[in-house]
């Protein structure tokens, strides 16, 4: 379990419970901040080191550039031309390689050191100084507060008045820091998934990379033993760095999306903190069930002590009339002391006349015969507040909002309403289908509540939107939403929001399409069907996705919180919009099955385990490492075996990820490691540089020692046999065949094939990794998990 959402209305409660959840996100932020402070210090050491080993580097090729041979005799042969000039260029070099180290190392200062520790000082820093703030409000509003219920009931009432304002000021100052410091404590816990991540990513451009492999192969059939050694190290980083790039691609479409989420959360939270700054009382945290807050009880000691007043955080649960009484100081560092429980009988009013303070109350517990618990509250609203709770006649009043009466619009779930969805959808599909932005780009305000109240009035109804041209479709589409939002209770149900979470949450997308349909089936009967005709409409919507760029998942982004959300607005409420999204993608993707099927059983703990997937990872110690090796070195038979049976790997065959996972080796180089050999399509042995053909071939002869062997495209010829290794049966039985992806499914590598649920791949085939098919999907050609995809 992650770190707990920091509701808003909890800086009202102000429990211990909200300040562990605090103090464990300001110990995430301590501990973030000490891991970039050491990231920083190992960085400076790492560039100081690299800087030396340059230093070290250059005055050894200026060594080796000074020095000249002296031969014997009047001239000089060709070859010994050559090995004179070769110290030199191997001086020019080793400049041109610390040149570039000396670019990386102002790369890593300009893009990792400096952003983190610009992240740490304007971010961490500032929650930092906002939490001292914070702590020292506390303290001064407890102190006021514990001043002002120590005060004699006695004193006139102007000075009762005069302490009464002061604390409440206090009060309110106090809790609108709370809200701005647990609003900067989530901002910052978010912005560090990315802010963090992002620098560090960035480090290593692949320009540099190609760089390095470029100065790694030039020149290799000259170089002596010691450059050659070089050569290696910087080819096999290149090669890891090959391996590494799919999850580099991966991770920035990741930050990118993490960023946008961001932003799009943190405009939603800054909205409900200035509501809720503007009207406390909608948004304290209140329960059917069970009230919560803070009182003072007074604890009776024997004669001549007297009594103590003891700060307590009270829980009355109504029904059982259960009091839970939890012993919290806000002053000694946030200590939670004993706990205790008692059962309420009976509360009365306590009058000053009996005792020389104010808000006070007697109560009555069962357990206790003839024992009154004399409890303090905390103001006079705060006093009949808990008057209330306990069976008094002062009832509180909470402000109430309506989401519809705010526009004055009187949207219900009726027959008109169904009526309007039905035309809308007709006219939207017949008119504008192919519309680009549908459903994003929004009508004219006025225009769109003209529209909407005129369409639920049964008086003016009966209007035809599908042949009435003086209403355009993103006017027609901006009202049908503005009507499923106004609804008294969305489509989807208050009741049922939580439930719906819960499966796109967690599990496989199997157990997720299986929850989401027998919940479907739990919703009333005409909200099941407005909310399968919607489903209906957006899969046509998305399957015009090419002509009004609505994919599935743009859908969701605007469907999902229309449709459902939570009865109370929360920060993790705005924490789980991706997850309606989800929601509504699952809906539209499956709505046949799930709207025109009734579910066969619905369990109410439904296994959400995703199905395991066959890795194909290999791990870099298993790559082979390429070393001199002179004995094998040979110019000309390379040549020879490029033109003559062994054409070397063109541009074309290696230009693209597509045309990689396009292509398989029918034979395997001796030394490769078992894993590489039952991989038929794992592309990481060869991996040459486009700029130049016919060096890709050399050097992948001289790195493996072998002559370099020509890739077979399979995807060319569909009908080709693939060649039967280690005792496989003949796969002609099932060449040809279909199949349908049951779940989505994402790369992990370049040999794989990404698709989304309801995908046909063609010419499916068996493959010889355990667990995995191969097929074809939009011309490409590729692996396929087998327990992702069902026959056909």
């Amino acid at each position: 379990m992650g770190l707990h959402p920091l509701e808003f209305s909890e800086c009202y409660l102000d429990s211990p419970t909200f300040r562990e959840k605090v103090k464990a996100h300001e110990a995430e932020l301590d501990k973030t901040n000490r891991f970039i402070k050491e990231l920083y210090k190992d960085g400076k050491n790492l560039i100081n080191a690299t800087k030396q080993l340059s230093m070290a580097q250059r005055k050894f090729a200026q060594c080796l550039g000074e020095f000249q041979f002296e031969y014997i005799g009047d001239a000089k042969t060709d070859d010994e031309k050559c090995i004179d000039e070769s110290l030199k260029e191997f001086s020019a070099f080793l400049k041109n390689l610390e040149e570039q180290r000396e670019i990386m190392m102002q790369n890593i200062t300009e893009t990792l050191m400096k952003p983190l520790e610009k992240f740490r000082k304007e971010h961490l820093g500032a929650a930092k100084a906002e939490r001292k703030k914070y702590e020292k409000e506390t303290e001064k509003y407890y102190s006021s507060l514990e001043k002002l219920l120590n005060m004699s009931a006695k004193k006139k009432e102007p000075q009762l008045q005069e302490a009464d304002v002061q604390v409440e000021t206090n009060r309110q100052h106090f809790q609108e820091l709370s809200l701005e410091y647990v609003c900067k404590l989530q901002e910052i816990q978010e912005r560090k998934k990315f802010e963090c991540v992002e620098p560090v990513r960035s480090i290593m451009p692949k320009t540099l990379i190609i760089v390095y492999w470029q100065l790694a192969v030039q020149d290799g059939f000259h170089m002596l033993a010691f450059f050659q050694t070089v050569f290696t190290f910087y080819h096999q980083g290149y090669e890891l760095a090959k391996d590494f790039d799919h999850y580099k691609r991966a991770l920035q479409i990741n930050i990118q999306n993490t960023r946008s989420r961001f932003e799009a959360t943190r405009s939603e939270v800054y909205e409900l903190m200035k509501r809720t700054k503007d009207t406390p009382q909608e948004h304290r945290q209140t329960s059917a069930i069970s009230s919560e807050g803070y009182l003072y009880v007074q604890e009776k000691r024997p004669p001549p002590f007297g009594s103590s007043w003891v700060k307590r955080y009270c829980t009355f649960v109504k029904e059982q009339k259960i009091l839970h009484m939890i012993t919290f100081d806000h002053k000694s560092g946030g200590k939670t002391g004993e706990t205790e429980s008692v059962m309420l009988k009976s509360c009365l009013r306590k009058t000053t006349d009996t005792l020389d303070r104010r808000f006070c109350l007697d109560l009555e517990i069962t357990d206790r015969p003839g024992t009154m618990l004399t409890v303090q509250a905390l103001s006079e609203d705060d006093h009949k507040f808990w008057i209330h709770a306990m069976g008094g006649k002062e009832p509180v009043h909470y402000l109430g909002r309506t989401y519809s009466k705010e526009r004055g619009i009187d949207a219900q779930l009726d027959d008109i309403g169904v009526s309007f969805v039905k035309n809308s959808i007709n006219a939207i599909e017949k008119r504008g289908v192919n519309d680009q932005g549908l459903y994003r780009v929004v009508g004219v305000s006025s225009k769109v509540q003209k529209l909407l109240g005129l369409m639920i009035d049964e008086k003016s109804n009966e209007l035809d939107l599908a042949v009435c041209e003086d209403w355009d479709v993103k006017t027609i589409t901006s009202a049908l939403k503005l009507y499923l939002r106004s609804l008294p209770e969305p489509l989807m149900t208050y009741g049922l929001y939580k439930e719906f979470i819960i499966p796109a949450k967690s599990g496989s997308p199997e157990a997720r399409l299986q929850a989401i349909h027998c919940l479907v089936h739990k919703l009333p009967e005409k909200n099941r069907l407005v909310l399968g005709l919607l489903m209906k409409h957006l899969a046509t919507v998305a399957a015009h996705s090419k002509q009004n760029l609505m994919t599935v998942a743009n859908l969701g982004v605007v469907f999902g919180p229309t449709l459902m959300r939570p009865q109370e607005e929360t920060v993790a409420a705005i924490m789980d919009l991706k997850f309606q999204n989800i929601v509504v993608e699952i809906l539209i993707e499956q709505h046949e099955k799930i709207f025109g099927d009734t579910p066969s059983e619905c369990s109410s703990a439904a296994a959400f385990s995703a199905p395991t997937r066959q890795s194909k990872k290999l791990g870099r110690q298993n790559r082979p490492l390429a070393v001199y090796n002179p004995q094998v070195l040979d110019i000309q038979t390379v040549s020879v075996g490029s033109e003559s049976g062994t054409p070397a790997l063109d541009e074309a065959s290696l230009g693209s990820n597509e045309s990689v996972s396009s292509h398989s080796s029918n034979t395997s180089a001796p030394g490769t490691p078992p894993q590489r050999a039952q991989n038929p399509h794992d592309t990481s042995q060869t991996t040459p540089s486009p700029d130049s053909s016919g060096m890709c071939s050399a050097m992948a002869s001289w790195m493996n020692s072998v002559t370099a062997t020509s890739a077979t495209p399979q995807a060319s010829s569909s009908k080709a046999p693939r060649a039967v290794t280690d005792g496989e049966p003949a796969e002609d039985s099932v060449s040809q065949r279909k199949a349908k992806a049951v779940y989505p499914c994402e790369a992990e590598h370049d040999s794989e094939l990404s698709f989304q649920a309801g995908a046909i791949f063609h010419d499916v085939t068996l493959s010889r990794e355990p667990g995995w098919l191969e097929g074809v999907l939009e011309g490409k050609r590729g692996l396929i998990p087998e327990n992702y995809v069902e026959m056909l």
